[in-house]
């Protein structure tokens, strides 16, 4: 049986211009002020480099920057009881593996992402927002690929995010509720998932072939928006 006083790390992974900064923004506000849980953001620490340093940060910098993303998720894992990532160690592994072709971040990485009680994929479904650190939205489509695929790979299992606004906080909502809804920590979200439950239709497979449990596709066309 899993701990259940153990800290919690959601881990935000995603593309760029996928909304995982304002997503993280929006789930801390949520589950702190509205849930009154103990939340804690980290940041990304590679954008903090980045303006720190005024440039990017070369091959031999990444493994220091993925160590140091690691350590403040750690850190603050060690202070509170919930803890969301935006981003962690696997976005520098696949971003160091794509521009540098060097793979070998992946192992501990994904290593990394294991112990992260849920991860949250947002998908490239935003309008792309323009940023001096951003390359263009055609690597969106490759780095979308790689984490999957590497997901996959690493049998490990995600939520995709969809959907704009509201509809986007809200579809994290419901992936993060059954994980978090005790009565002992948050009524609301109890509440919530009771709610779901009642609601949930029998589960049907809708794609010939598909890499998630739940059709994306299928979740993201019926999402308001």
């Amino acid at each position: 049986m899993p701990d259940s006083s153990a800290p919690l790390i959601v881990a935000i992974v995603g593309t760029e211009s996928s909304g995982k900064s304002t997503l993280a923004q929006a789930l801390r506000e949520r589950l702190s002020n509205e849930h009154g849980l103990d939340c804690a953001l980290v940041s990304e620490w590679l954008r903090d480099w980045c303006y720190r340093e005024g440039r990017t940060p070369r091959e031999d910098e990444q493994l220091s920057i993925a160590n140091e993303q690691a350590r403040l998720i750690e850190a603050a894992a060690r202070e509170h009881e919930l803890v969301i990532c935006d981003t962690t160690p696997l976005m520098i592994a696949i971003y160091s593996e794509f521009i540098f072709g060097d793979p070998s971040l992946l192992a501990e990485a994904l290593a990394f992402q294991r112990r992260c009680s849920i991860t949250l994929l947002t998908a490239p479904d935003l309008p792309w927002e323009a940023d001096v650190l951003r390359d263009s939205p055609a690597v969106q489509a490759p780095i979308d690929a790689l984490i999957r695929g590497h997901l996959l790979s690493a049998n490990l299992p995600w939520a995709s995010i969809t959907g704009s606004g509201a509809a986007r906080l809200e579809s994290a909502l419901d992936a993060l509720t059954p994980l978090l809804a005790r009565p002992d920590r948050a009524a609301g979200l109890f509440s919530r998932l009771q709610q779901q439950q009642a609601a949930q239709k029998p589960w049907r497979w809708t794609c010939e072939q598909c890499d998630v449990p739940e059709c994306e596709h299928r979740l993201a066309a019926e999402r308001p928006r």
